[in-house]
């Protein structure tokens, strides 16, 4: 039997996937991925062509359809626009692209007797489908949508100057309910960046040490979580570490280990909050990073 073109394309852009966060230590943000196989494969006419609906590649969008089926295959996961490579993922190449592609997908679709139907995906035309389908083009979709969402947030924090970053964390803080007693101004802060209370005349312990690192491209080493851990003068002091990028392993282990309570907030978690926490600020401090939600109809699975 013929492979459709669609299969096609998805085995060796899905081949191609894991091969690159592989490379890369098992994690990758989405877009990154997308561009690493643009720069690595060849595609003719049909493959980019610019779909007239969506406006997407069609390569784009029948690699994100597809998965979908790795993504229930345990083979990959994605969280807030980073694809990551399971270890079930990562043994599965061994399968060879065609072979990967038809497991993910045999993994994903238990037949249960429903019903095919010939359906109109864009990328994916004229070929047979079942209502399992359409919901997976659904989620590829929506999937899409998150992911460029999420990159405008990031691109829009790497954008700010790490006073203006500094700001918007002293912002959240603020909303979270504490209060700010001193902000580092420009200059040498002797590794303190907040000073936060949980009352507002500082009379109730703990006292609150925050670090702020606006590094979005590298990871905190667990030597600047000593560096805090050394600023927890009182035996009541807890340390947060804000970074606009991630932890090194080392450090997460530092900041479990710590004799001192110290939290790490990575890019990911920081932005959660800010959403958590968006309806309680101000307009001048929503500002600092502005958001529109949208609302989809989601499922029960």
């Amino acid at each position: 039997m013929s492979k459709s073109k669609s299969q096609q394309i998805a085995e060796k852009t899905i081949f191609a996937t894991f091969k690159i966060l592989k490379e890369a230590g098992g994690e990758m943000r989405g877009k990154d991925v997308v561009d690493k196989i643009r720069e690595t494969l060849i595609f003719d006419e049909y493959e980019s062509h610019r779909l007239e609906k969506t406006g997407n590649i069609r390569w784009e969008s029948v690699l994100r359809f597809f998965t979908i089926d790795c993504m229930k295959a345990g083979f990959l996961r994605k969280n807030k626009g980073t694809w990551i490579l399971t270890e079930e993922g990562e043994k599965a190449i061994k399968l060879g692209k065609e072979k990967l592609l038809e497991t993910a997908t045999k993994l994903y679709r238990e037949w249960d007797g429903n019903r095919k139907k010939t359906v109109e995906i864009e990328g994916l035309e004229g070929e047979e489908f079942s209502e399992d389908n359409i919901i997976q083009a659904q989620k590829a979709i929506l999937s899409q949508y998150e992911e460029e969402a999420f990159n405008g947030i990031r691109n829009f924090i790497i954008s700010k100057n790490p006073y203006e970053f500094q700001d918007l964390v002293a912002e959240l803080l603020r909303a979270m309910g504490y209060f700010i007693s001193d902000v580092a101004q420009r200059g040498p802060d002797g590794g303190i960046d907040i000073i936060a209370y949980t009352d507002p005349l500082g009379t109730r312990q703990p006292r609150i040490i925050v670090q702020v690192k606006h590094r979005p491209n590298d990871n905190v080493s667990s030597d600047e979580i000593q560096k805090l851990s050394g600023t927890l003068k009182r035996n009541s002091d807890v340390g947060i570490f804000v970074t606009s990028g991630t932890f090194s392993k080392p450090a997460i282990k530092e900041a479990r280990d710590s004799r001192e309570h110290i939290e790490l907030i990575n890019f990911d978690r920081l932005t959660s909050l800010w959403q958590e926490y968006y309806a309680k600020l101000n307009d001048e401090q929503k500002n600092l990073l502005p958001l529109h939600p949208i609302y989809f109809l989601g499922s029960n699975e």
